[in-house]
């Protein structure tokens, strides 16, 4: 069926409204039920390559460290390089794939994926290093988005629908912790330049997929630019915040450098904004964060990562460094959070057209809580089977809700042409949360660390006392997250769960994730 007669009236439905037919402009063309099935296996890889990719250098983190001569305050770009540069960019990404087309995109963002990672695998130096891995954060940034929305005007009947983003969800979910451990396989077997390495050939796989059953979909009318005066600003915002939170590990808090940095940061942000009131083709229309029910998905995004990439990086180095586990080992300690997030994940695609998203995003937060807690409990002389494991399973069983719910809300009452936006700035939210998490986390627990071995002196084993003692106290700031969470989904999260199905109150169809 042509574009054309998929978009011409229906003599045997004058009532089609103007919504629908809008939707069908800028909808892929109608692909048969295998193909959607298989391109559905593409967008989950491209996602899953992104996600992981966030957290699969975490363990091999001391390696490259060793290799390439990277001091101690400068390892943390290895992580943050990427994650930053992801977040600050998601907005111009989800722009780009919304006027552009989401599939073109989508394969722009996997070729530059590909070479990125060549580049951050084959490095000499840090700075290299750093280099390909803000090179891959750019790129990450073009295919996230991208994939999410492809996802939105692909899937349209309820049920397909549903199975889709459950699948989507639980690979975002749960990516990061299988990114540890594809991290400690390929670190143990292989070397720390494979866990980069390896998404070359991945991307090139899913370019294939792409190209032969993603359906092209028609880009949204564009006039005017693309609002670079908003990416610089947003973007340099985020780096200039996260900087200074590194920053205070060594220079203390109130130490000029550091106040400088969080002030220009805040300052940009405040800049960023108002240039998007102003614009006339803003980077992010502000109405999309404005609604109720997705400004809370929005902020929920935004802490729970927080809490979740700075505990993996800690328990990495508990794994690693106290118990004195193998990479491998290492990796396989964390398999209970992608095990309790797919189930969860799948329980709550189940749920969610009943019970709606409010109950079980709150039931979520609520484990994360708990879990964190009893993690931060952590002692010298701990089994990993007493200290740790029945914190994973609780904070697993919390992500699946907290994920999937995000995800189902982000995209509530948004128009197509607004769908590649909206999905990066959910996408956005989770990445800057996470680096904003680690440099914050990781500055609070260095100092903790400092300051209890300088009242320590003579204690037994004091340089592992120490570092357990800081991480209880990141874990008990990251429940602290998790803790703040908790009003704004009981307060914000309103919708009821027939309109996450059936449509806004109006009769528009909700590209909604569920």
């Amino acid at each position: 069926m042509s574009l054309d007669d998929r978009i011409a009236p229906d003599t045997e439905d004058e009532e089609k409204t103007v919504t629908e037919t809008a939707t069908a402009v800028h909808a892929p063309q109608r692909a048969s039920g295998s193909a959607r099935w298989l391109a559905l296996g593409v967008i989950a890889l491209a996602q899953l390559m992104v996600v992981l990719d966030a957290t699969i250098v975490t363990i091999s983190l001391p390696f490259a460290q060793r290799d390439l001569d990277i001091s101690d305050g400068n390892r943390q770009w290895m992580l943050t390089a990427y994650t930053l540069i992801f977040g600050g960019l998601l907005l111009l990404g989800g722009r780009l794939a919304d006027y552009l087309g989401r599939r073109r995109i989508f394969i722009v963002g996997l070729i530059g994926f590909a070479s990125a990672s060549a580049l951050a695998g084959l490095a000499q130096t840090g700075a290299e290093l750093f280099a390909g891995r803000a090179l891959q954060g750019a790129f990450a940034a073009l295919l996230a988005p991208a994939a999410l929305s492809l996802l939105s005007v692909t899937f349209t009947e309820p049920g397909e629908r549903a199975t889709a983003f459950g699948v989507f969800a639980g690979i975002s979910a749960g990516g990061a912790a299988l990114g540890l451990i594809a991290g400690g396989a390929l670190t143990e077997y292989a070397s720390w330049r494979w866990c980069l390495l390896v998404n070359t050939p991945i991307a090139l796989i899913a370019l294939l997929g792409a190209l032969a059953w993603v359906a092209k979909d028609v880009p949204a009318p564009r006039s005017g630019g693309y609002d670079v005066p908003g990416a610089v600003t947003v973007t340099l915002g985020l780096i200039s915040i996260v900087y200074g939170f590194s920053r205070a590990a060594d220079d203390g808090w109130l130490a000029g450098s550091t106040l400088a940095l969080l002030v220009a940061g805040l300052a940009l942000l405040v800049a960023f904004v108002a240039i998007e009131r102003r614009s006339a083709n803003p980077l992010l229309p502000l109405h999309i964060p404005g609604e109720i029910n997705r400004g809370g998905a929005f902020l929920a995004a935004l802490l729970i990562p927080i809490a979740m990439f700075a505990m993996f990086l800690f328990l990495s180095f508990y794994f690693q460094i106290t118990l004195g586990y193998s990479a491998l080992k290492a990796g396989f300690a964390f398999l209970p959070f992608p095990a309790g997030i797919a189930i969860s994940a799948g329980v709550t695609s189940a749920l969610l057209p009943k019970l709606g998203p409010r109950p079980l995003m709150l039931a979520g937060a609520v484990l994360g809580v708990v879990g964190l807690v009893l993690l931060a409990q952590l002692s010298f002389g701990d089994s990993f089977l007493a200290g740790v494991l029945p914190a994973q399973v609780l904070i697993a069983l919390g992500m699946g809700p907290l994920f999937v719910g995000m995800q189902t809300v982000a995209l509530h009452q948004v128009e197509e042409e607004d769908s590649g936006v909206a999905s990066a700035l959910l996408n956005a939210a989770q990445q800057v949360g996470g680096a904003v998490g680690t440099a914050l986390l990781t500055t609070i627990s260095v100092q903790v660390a400092k300051t209890f071995a300088h009242d320590n002196p003579g204690i037994d084993n004091l340089a592992a006392r120490a570092a357990i003692h800081s991480y209880d106290v990141a874990f008990y700031v990251g429940a602290g997250f998790f803790l703040a969470a908790v009003p704004i989904i009981a307060l914000m999260i309103r919708d009821r769960p027939e309109n996450l199905i059936e449509g806004s109150e109006d009769g528009a169809r909700l590209p909604v994730a569920v």
